[in-house]
């Protein structure tokens, strides 16, 4: 152990009257402490104690400064960041009491000082104080736990016997095709699904190549229920348009194709040659309850009614994608197909209420939900384009159409779980639900004259995705957009304005800047402050280069390669994103537990330290993105 000179007798009074577990001490206990102190320092990157070295002689207490503590994975050999201490926090408390080797490697994170407090003293204040000693067994207790859970979680990726859904490659888990020449009968299809006991075979051409997928559902809806001779060719009824995965692709990507096209079975291509099928069953069954399943069971309903039980389990899938440690980006992309296929459902079932509509409509949503980044539900946010009409009368019809079916689909998505958007920016709101010649006279005006309102209306709605109805009109509108915004440097500038004034809450010493009174007093707001100031720079450099795409993780990829800013900061984009995300996730999560409304506002205080040092980085990161957006638009910014 280092030397060092003995402890300022006053100052560590004071500090250690702060920090746990010392605080708990009796006065003279304290004053004992302070007078066996000494202090130590070590420079950046020092190892202060190495995994499977001698054990410590003593507990460090650091004063200034930050230790990073860190694990190697028996398994695998990767070291894994555990903890970051910083002022206040202890550690070689575990080590010393052990007392054989050292289980962890402790470095100085930055400059730091510590005060050190010799082994004698420790075993005398687990002797002399029973909250002392009461600290340390419940804090051992929740540090092997976390340590071990931890490396578990770092060595799934190799393990193939977990067959953990985010990380294993499809073709790990796939069976080997049955196939059936796409000539024989669908008899003979049957005997041999029947003789294998699988639910499925690979019709293929003379020369072997895969054609098209049968199905035992094919063998209900398309044979037994219209009677169709089992005499026909399997040609005759099969699914022509093969959605297939590479194997190389993991088990989720193959599940979220599963859920967008609305299959059961999947082929798997290694090399582009056919070399198993995966089926839902095999992709994803988490105690009992499969997104894929859960989307199958909604489409299958022909009421609100109906819908309104099942709407109320996807929560459930959020609870079971968060114990699988799925990542934010993964939890949003279910929970988007989930919610787009609950919203469809609605506007069938409203359809089939009012009738066919007089024009072709497309429904777009925009916000959270047009990024494909809700979880759990929020406001509406919803618009709706139709066809441009031909004459007055025709406008007249669309217009009282729409209006009726727009209210009752408002209506609906409120039994559902989905509030009204308190700013009425929803397709029941008549300016809202307008013929594509409106929406198009809308954003050229809003980017034309770029005043406070209109630039707030235009980040209202510029994430805007089509989920239903005749997808083209969206795709017209966004065409649109690009075209329009194309060489309109102002109002570029004026965006980068407004981007600046969503600040993220970090202070000049790096302390967060939390709520200073009110209902969420000393508390984070991760959506306003911590997620927004980095989805709308994104948004702006997509504006910049013209992306089509909406959401920020899908803008960044895409940016990657075109945007000087994000292609030197892309991979700390994507996990500041990410992380951020997903501890808003987790926050909203507990509260459901707990049976409260979900919100955005977090304590600090509650995080870990590696959640703190995490969360700061991101707000660093933020704020170091904004002065490239100042320096890059510097003759615009106010």
């Amino acid at each position: 152990m280092p030397t060092g000179p003995p402890a300022n007798f006053e100052e560590a009074i004071q500090f250690l009257r702060k920090v746990p577990p010392f605080q708990f001490l009796e006065e003279p206990l304290l004053q004992k402490v302070a007078g066996c102190l000494s202090l130590a320092f070590y420079p950046k990157d020092t190892v202060i104690l190495k995994q499977h070295g001698p054990a410590s002689d003593c507990v460090r207490i650091v004063r200034k400064g930050a230790v990073k503590v860190m694990m190697e994975s028996p398994e695998t050999g990767e070291e894994a960041i555990l903890d970051y201490k910083g002022e206040g926090d202890n550690f070689g408390f575990l080590s010393l009491i052990g007392g054989d080797r050292q289980r962890t490697t402790c470095i100085a994170d930055d400059h730091t000082t510590c005060y050190v407090l010799a082994k004698e003293c420790v075993y005398d204040l687990l002797e002399a104080s029973p909250a002392f000693s009461e600290y340390y067994m419940a804090y051992l207790s929740r540090y092997v736990d976390r340590t071990y859970q931890e490396m578990r979680r770092r060595s799934l990726a190799t393990m193939v016997g977990d067959q953990h859904l985010f990380v294993t490659p499809v073709g790990e888990i796939a069976v080997s095709p049955v196939t059936i020449s796409e000539a024989a009968t669908i008899q003979e299809a049957a005997r041999v699904m029947a003789e294998r006991k699988i639910s499925s075979v690979i019709a293929v051409n003379a020369g072997g190549t895969p054609v098209g997928i049968l199905t035992d559902r094919d063998l209900r809806e398309k044979v037994v229920a219209q009677g169709r001779p089992v005499t026909d060719t399997v040609r005759s009824i099969l699914q022509l348009s093969l959605i297939q995965v590479e194997a190389s692709e993991s088990c989720f990507e193959a599940l979220i194709r599963m859920i967008q096209h609305n299959i059961h079975h999947m082929p798997v291509l290694r090399d582009g040659a056919l070399c198993g099928i995966v089926t839902n069953h095999d992709l994803m069954m988490l105690q009992g309850i499969s997104p894929l399943s859960l989307v199958h069971d909604i489409l299958d309903q022909n009421t609100l009614e109906d819908l309104i039980p099942l709407s109320k389990k996807i929560n459930g899938i959020v609870s079971l994608l968060i114990k699988a440690e799925a990542k934010a980006g993964q939890i949003t992309r279910i929970i988007t197909e989930i919610n787009d296929r609950l919203i469809s459902r609605v506007l069938d079932i409203a359809e089939e209420r009012f009738g066919s509509p007089p024009l072709p409509y497309c429904w777009v949503l925009f916000g959270s939900e047009g990024r494909k980044e809700q979880t759990f539900k929020t406001d509406q946010d919803n618009a709706l384009i139709y066809a441009d009409p031909l004459t007055p009368a025709g406008a007249a019809e669309a217009s009282q159409y729409f209006q009726r079916f727009t209210a009752f689909v408002a209506e609906s998505l409120m039994a559902l779980g989905f509030p009204r958007c308190p700013a009425g920016y929803m397709a029941a709101t008549p300016g809202w639900c307008q013929p594509l010649k409106a929406w198009k006279t809308y954003f050229s005006g809003w980017i034309n004259e770029p005043v406070a309102q209109n630039l707030l209306q235009f980040l209202v709605f510029y994430d805007f995705r089509p989920i239903h109805g005749k997808i083209t009109l969206a795709q017209d509108l966004r065409e649109f957009v690009v075209k329009a915004l194309a060489g309109k440097t102002l109002f570029l500038g004026y965006m980068a304005n407004k981007v600046l004034e969503f600040a993220p809450p970090i202070g000049f010493f790096k302390t967060f800047v939390v709520e200073k009174s009110g209902e969420h007093k000393d508390k984070l707001d991760l959506k306003v402050k911590g997620i927004t100031p980095l989805l709308n720079a994104v948004r702006l450099f997509a504006m910049e280069k013209g992306l089509k795409e909406t959401g920020t993780l899908e803008r960044l990829q895409q940016l990657r390669t075109r945007h000087s800013i994000v292609r030197d900061h892309f991979d700390e984009l994507e996990h500041a994103f990410e992380f951020v995300m997903l501890l808003r996730i987790h926050h909203q999560f507990e509260q459901i537990q707990q049976g409260l409304p979900p919100d955005n506002f977090i304590n600090p205080n509650e995080l870990s330290n590696l959640e703190k040092k995490t969360l700061k980085e991101s707000f660093n990161l933020m704020s170091k993105i904004q002065g490239l957006i100042v320096e890059r638009w510097k003759t615009f910014i106010r």
